[in-house]
């Protein structure tokens, strides 16, 4: 499955000059992001315990994939463990496996679903985010029936399960190990350029990711446009998602860069003043000629957000891309 664009890692590593403040980043994007999830996965779950009707716990759902918005496009560290990023968001999902792998075990009315243990060999289809969202949001799925609702509750507690671990580990060692890249004895990142990269990396590989798939799948062609394939259509946070990516991402560099820049900062008000005049939650306008247009013009705005980052971040990081190969995982 493509999962998020690799940055191939030709990068000409440069002194790291004083605007770059990685503990900044650390402290004030990453470890309050994933709080914020850890937070918002626990009170889903508490949540589906009480109750499992979809009007009550899509509320909750949504904080909670508003907060996984936030962290989404750091794809390093803890989250990478055992695949923990693609449990939590499976998508782009081109083969349907998510409706096929819920349908299975609830025709089953498969057991697993009462060990948490257990439940952690459920396909990873099966489990997270987008799983929830075809079972509060999907009509085939009854979730107050009593094995869906077992079900919901199992993802549930996997997820907040998943968010608090990698939250924990952030805040009980990778953060320090981040923060410290360099020092004697990191032996994860052997100068403070090599953390400032990775947080680069992931900064440019988040807006491709908005831009090429986000934004990009759902455009599809001009002769065949695809609005069927945008992200979170069932829930209509196709448009939200991809506004607070590019917010989280202008966060990002605005904590990791203490230094002026104006080509990226205007270039990141431009994409989230067209997102906010987009009255398109789900990207369906794409079938029309003037709505896909506005679509177009949204991702031509990310992109130019990426345009200007490569040319300020990278020289204020000391940090300069060298190729990307977006071809997938």
């Amino acid at each position: 499955m493509r999962h998020f664009p690799k940055l191939i890692a030709a990068l000409t590593l440069l002194a790291s000059p004083a605007a770059a403040d990685l503990a900044r980043a650390v402290d004030e994007h990453i470890l309050p992001g994933y709080a914020a999830f850890a937070e918002t996965t626990a009170a889903l779950h508490d949540a589906a315990v009480e109750s499992c009707a979809p009007d009550t716990l899509r509320a909750d759902w949504n904080a909670a994939f508003d907060a996984w918005m936030r962290v989404s496009h750091l794809r390093f560290g803890p989250v990478e463990e055992a695949g923990r990023s693609v449990i939590i968001a499976f998508w782009p999902d081109a083969k349907g496996m998510t409706p096929k792998g819920l349908s299975r075990l609830i025709a089953a009315e498969d057991p697993i679903v009462n060990s948490p243990e257990g439940f952690k060999d459920v396909s990873v289809a099966a489990r997270g985010l987008f799983a929830l969202e075809y079972l509060l949001y999907d009509a085939q799925y009854d979730a107050t029936a009593p094995y869906t609702c077992d079900l919901i509750r199992a993802v549930t507690a996997d997820l907040a399960d998943i968010a608090g671990a990698v939250s924990h580990e952030w805040q009980n060692g990778y953060a320090d190990t981040l923060r410290t890249a360099g020092a004697p004895g990191n032996g994860t990142y052997l100068t403070e350029n090599e953390g400032l990269q990775v947080l680069f990396t992931n900064l440019v590989a988040g807006l491709e990711f908005t831009a090429n798939e986000r934004l990009g799948r759902p455009l599809g062609t001009f002769d065949r446009p695809r609005p069927n394939r945008a992200e979170a259509r069932r829930s209509e946070r196709s448009l939200r998602n991809v506004d607070l990516s590019i917010k989280a991402l202008k966060n990002l560099t605005d904590t990791l860069v203490d230094a002026p820049l104006p080509q990226s900062d205007a270039a990141f008000d431009r994409a989230i003043q067209t997102a906010a005049e987009l009255d398109d939650p789900t990207f369906a306008s794409v079938s029309d000629p003037s709505g896909r247009l506005k679509v177009e013009i949204l991702q031509q705005k990310v992109k130019a957000a990426e345009v200007g980052v490569l040319a300020e971040v990278g020289p204020a990081l000391g940090v300069a891309q060298g190729f990307n190969a977006g071809d997938g995982d």
